[in-house]
């Protein structure tokens, strides 16, 4: 008999004898597979000594769930020394081969074995359910598990609902199918008794005939209905199944791939770049839903009711259109499906009103800002927002009265409700004038086009609140961009510069189109010929605004061969004072010579209160009295002060050095040190070695520091110039308070310093201001020395004007008024160019004892006659008891008697 094999052992195992009454705990040397082992709250039963051989014992063995499926174990031999020790293998569990047993013996070993195999099974059971109660590596899963758990049984549920809704509609469609079919019948047996005699072939024939109609109805029926079932699926199985076709498709493509963009979201994008580029995407969107609601609620209804496709069609639209109508439906399907039609036709016609709302808002919302576009002809247009835009508006609706107002239009990129706002705020009437506010870039052509750039008469450029280069550049730019418009300008195009050394550039970009005004250029010439020649700040403002006299240049054939001192005296209510040359290329000449004759396309320049105001007449007759000749006295020696520091001093300088005499000194007291000076003025185009005339005297401080001003002679000087420093230049309210801050400081130390005057001598002060004693000392300092101010806020010329302490000169508004008055007339630009040129025709204050005698009885018209006599076109006089000079006076035939102490204001040729 063979001997019975011993059941193979573990290495490092302890078995734990079922015998022993206290068995110890079970105790590992090791974590040895801790995630299979198996604890249970009773001993397991004991296994007989026959299932030893199959390797089970009362320590559980359990295959771990990590090494992978549990497979068969193969023999393992193990060697040992050579001895009589018999050698043991390890077996897989299964049967062995045993010797041949009596068949009830075989049935139970059989039996036995079964029931072996099962232990694994049931193991491996018990190990998957322990392992997935694990904390730590396990939780990921679990939460993946759970959230596609509640995904599938969602979809699932949806599956669930959609197959028993088929199935419940194909068992009443069937039903209903039976009912007919018995009714058809019915109504053909017993509705009908005379069929009975008919013979039988005949009654076949018109049942398979009603019955074939009928059938063909339920069939068309049924495909409608499964259309619509299929179609109610479709929306479902696409959501779930969609971002699997790119997958499915590239199955036999390598699996190294990129990560591609799930199919979703690239149909999402496609939808939403369609309805960002097409703006009538969404109304075609919702027209295709309508249709489609239309039509698939129609088929619905066939599929659900008796009524034909096209009345169920119609049925169709009135329920979308109006919600009230399947109220009168009767039957399950037939509301279930009006209801749903329902709903939808409220769902699209809730995005139809949100469609319409949002197109509305959208149109106002254009409206507001100022995006839509304006069709005007003939208008003026404006690029750009400065402090200067209230005054040039007000010149250019006064310019506009006489043709019953125009249009103005304001391109800005403020938003266009700040700008209306703003332009709400100033204080005179428009008399007509409409202004229209858009907003936009001046440097981008659609914004241009816009506001009608083409069809405009005039453009006007204005200069940014930047430092000079930044705006220059700005306009600039603004140029480029006027000329690169397609249609071509109608108009000329102004523009503002504010440094002189780059107008050549502008000019160079935009050619015979483009006319400069350079603002400090004008301004500080024209603070240098008011602080020589006192009160001439007011006879420029009321010349160069539209509300008094102004230039106007226009032809009147029928003074073709007259000369000019017969034209001088030809127009009643004008003042000819120059000639536009045709045969020379439209060359400007002022105060031309009296043997001058007009000849054929000349134009003749005219001072007058408009331009219909004035026509030539008849020769006016004129006496050619005598009058007292005195030349003009010579020139003495001044000495000026200059307080602050501007941009364009060097070319201030020069034409002091063209009009003072030689001696004369000019003081420059700022805070620039005295090493940069002369470098920026080098860097100006200024050679300090090549003046003659004038001495530059350097003095280093600030001007609203009292001890600082204390230490010049200020008591010296002939004329002091507060200028708008560089350094503030960019805030008009800090540069007029910094002025005037300089000026009330330099008129207190005047006023201790210079002698008192006797009262009784000063005129009678209107003003409440005048009764203070600081301000009467200040008064009676100021009639010693000239003091002129920069001014760039008009409010601030009120507190100037009220104290009568100071001359002024309003910058930004009398280069407003340049600007209107060049963009009504291009060729005035040439007149104010001659005017305020270093050599040439100038205006100027001359005293009446040059023109005539004390007490003399005479008219304009001899006034004028006289001055020619002196080279010079009288243009206005200033009365000594008047606080205002009279540009182009009325009645110029009618005489009067004239002071001594009256003075006249001249165009005559510069020295």
């Amino acid at each position: 008999m063979k001997p019975e094999v011993s059941p193979p052992l573990l290495k490092k195992s302890r078995t734990i004898s079922t015998d022993d009454p206290d068995p110890p705990p079970p105790h590992f040397p090791g974590p040895l597979f801790p995630a299979v082992r198996r604890t249970a709250a009773s001993p397991p039963p004991p296994i007989s000594l026959s299932d030893q051989r199959f390797g089970v014992s009362d320590r559980d063995y359990v295959y771990p769930s990590f090494l992978g499926p549990y497979s068969s174990r193969t023999r393992v031999t193990v060697k040992s020394s050579p001895s009589k020790t018999p050698q043991k293998s390890f077996d897989p569990p299964g049967p062995i081969s045993t010797p041949p047993r009596p068949n009830s013996m075989h049935k139970a070993k059989l039996k036995q074995d079964r029931d072996l195999k099962s232990v694994p099974v049931q193991i491996l059971a018990n190990t998957l359910t322990s392992s997935a109660s694990l904390p730590n590596s396990a939780t990921p899963l679990i939460h993946r598990t759970s959230s596609g758990f509640r995904n599938s049984l969602f979809f699932n549920l949806l599956k669930f609902i959609c197959v028993v809704s088929v199935s419940y509609a194909i068992s009443l469609q069937n039903k209903v199918t039976k009912l007919q079919e018995e009714n058809v019948r019915l109504g053909k047996l017993s509705g009908n008794s005379e069929y009975v005699y008919i013979d039988n072939q005949t009654l076949l024939d018109s049942e398979n005939d009603s019955l074939f109609v009928y059938f063909s109805n339920s069939s068309s029926r049924a495909i409608a209905l499964y259309v619509v079932l299929f179609t109610l699926l479709i929306p479902f199985v696409l959501y779930k199944y969609l971002d699997d076709l790119p997958r499915i498709k590239n199955l036999s493509k390598a699996t190294n791939r990129k990560e591609e963009v799930p199919l979703k979201k690239r149909i999402a994008y496609m939808v939403d770049v369609c309805f960002s580029v097409y703006p009538y995407a969404k109304l075609l969107a919702l027209l295709f839903a309508t249709i489609f609601l239309i039509g698939f609620g129609g088929l619905a209804l066939y599929a659900v009711s008796d009524a034909s496709f096209s009345e169920a069609l119609w049925l169709s639209w009135s329920f979308v259109a109006d919600s009230g109508n399947h109220a009168d439906r009767v039957g399950t399907g037939p509301r279930i499906v009006s209801v749903s039609i329902t709903a939808g036709g409220m769902l699209i016609f809730a995005m139809m009103l949100g469609l319409v709302s949002d197109a509305i808002s959208e149109k106002v919302d254009s409206l507001r800002k100022g995006k839509s576009e304006v069709i005007e002809n003939n208008h003026i247009l404006i690029l750009g927002w400065s402090d200067k835009l209230g005054s040039l508006l007000k010149q250019l609706t006064i310019a506009n009265k006489s043709i019953g107002g125009g249009v103005i239009v304001v391109l800005s990129e403020r938003d266009k409700e700040d700008m209306e706002m703003d332009i709400a705020k100033l204080e005179f009437d428009f008399m007509g004038t409409s202004v229209i506010c858009r907003s936009g870039s001046p440097l981008i052509l659609a914004d241009l086009k816009k506001v009608s750039v083409s069809k405009a008469r005039a453009i006007i450029v204005l200069a940014s609140d930047e430092n000079a280069d930044q705006s220059d550049a700005h306009a600039l730019r603004a140029v480029l961009s006027l000329t690169g418009v397609k249609e071509g300008l109608r108009g000329h195009v102004v523009v503002e510069m504010s440094d002189i050394d780059n107008e050549p550039l502008v000019k160079l970009v935009g050619g015979e189109l483009i006319e400069t005004v350079v603002a400090h250029d004008v301004i500080g010439r024209l603070m240098i010929q008011c602080a020589l020649q006192p009160g001439l700040a007011q006879i420029w403002e009321d010349i160069l605004g539209f509300e008094n006299a102004e230039f106007y240049i226009k032809r009147w054939p029928q003074l073709d061969g007259r000369n000019f001192e017969e034209v001088l005296v030809s127009f009643p209510d004008a003042i000819p004072c120059g000639i536009k040359v045709a045969a020379d290329g439209g060359k400007i000449i002022l105060n031309p010579d009296d043997k001058y004759v007009l000849k054929e396309g000349d134009e003749v320049i005219v001072i007058a209160e408009d331009d219909d105001t004035y026509s030539p007449g008849p020769i006016a007759e004129v006496q050619r009295g005598l009058f007292p000749k005195i030349s003009d006295p010579p020139k003495y020696p001044e000495k000026i002060l200059f307080c602050g520091w501007r941009r364009d001093i060097d070319d201030m300088i020069m034409v002091l050095e063209a009009l003072l005499a030689p001696g004369s000194e000019l003081w420059m007291f700022n805070e620039v040190p005295e090493q940069e000076r002369e470098k920026k003025l080098i860097d100006g185009g200024l050679d300090v070695g090549r003046l003659e005339n004038i001495k530059l005297i350097h003095r280093e401080g600030n001007a609203v520091i009292k001890r600082h001003l204390e230490y010049l002679p200020l008591e010296t000087f002939d004329s002091i110039l507060i200028l708008a420093d560089e350094s503030v230049e960019d805030s008009i309210v800090h540069s007029d308070s910094r002025s005037l801050a300089t000026l009330l400081l330099i008129r207190d130390i005047q006023s201790k310093r210079l002698p008192s005057k006797d009262r009784k001598s000063m005129p009678l002060r209107h003003s409440g201001f005048s009764h203070s004693s600081w301000i009467r000392e200040m008064q009676q300092a100021s009639d010693k020395s000239i003091i002129i101010s920069e001014i760039l806020d008009s409010r601030t010329r009120n507190l100037v004007s009220v104290t009568r302490i100071s001359d002024y000169v309003l910058s930004n508004e009398l280069v407003s008024m340049a600007l209107a008055m060049v963009a009504e007339d291009k060729q005035i630009n040439r007149v104010l160019e001659e005017l305020f040129a270093e050599e040439g025709s100038e205006m100027c204050i001359k005293p009446s004892e040059f023109y005539l005698y004390d007490q003399e009885e005479l008219c304009f018209y001899d006034i004028m006659i006289r001055g020619r006599q002196r080279d010079e076109i009288v243009i206005g006089y200033r009365l000594a008891a008047a606080e205002r000079a009279v540009i182009n006076p009325v009645k110029k035939s009618e005489s009067r008697k004239w002071s001594i102490d009256d003075v006249f204001v001249v165009i005559s040729l510069g020295e």
